[in-house]
């Protein structure tokens, strides 16, 4: 299954790139809403190589997901792969500068199922992918209002 997003952000591309690679940031949401996550090992900062550790619930069930950077090419792209017990993702992340003050961020995710259990976890979201797409769009432009707001009151 896959699928993407993209919104444009009226900040420049460093910024932007900058504010989305705040991982502590990120951790510290994640964990706000529940989730257990831990950074595994890694350089410092996070940079290619660096692996978290999490576990949160899907369906009522507590899921460990393993996550690693993949690459980060600054300002322009920043990718990861994940795993669990019966799945595989990837997520890309892309940064356009449109000008000097706009960005565009884009945001591909793909998940493939390596068991039964969760072919049949990746059928059910199959089953309800426009309200799932939607539901990634609208998160993805609130994100982008909150990085413009955040840049405008930092800048």
């Amino acid at each position: 299954m896959q699928f993407s997003a993209q919104e444009d952000i009226e900040a420049p591309i460093d910024t932007v790139f900058d504010m989305v690679a705040d991982f502590e940031r990120f951790e510290r949401m994640a964990m706000r809403r529940g989730v257990e996550v831990r950074r595994a090992h890694g350089p410092t900062p996070p940079d290619v190589g660096t692996v978290w550790e999490a576990v949160l619930k899907i369906r009522g069930k507590p899921r460990h997901i393993t996550v690693e950077m993949l690459d980060c090419d600054r300002p322009s792209v920043i990718s990861f792969g994940s795993g669990s017990k019966g799945m595989t993702g990837a997520t890309t992340i892309e940064f356009l500068a449109l000008s000097q003050r706009r960005t565009r961020l884009s945001i591909s995710m793909s998940l493939a199922a390596r068991t039964l259990p969760a072919r049949l976890l990746l059928q059910s979201l199959k089953l309800g992918q426009s309200r799932f797409r939607r539901q990634f769009q609208m998160r993805l432009s609130d994100f982008a209002r909150e990085l413009e707001e955040r840049y405008q009151h930092g800048a």
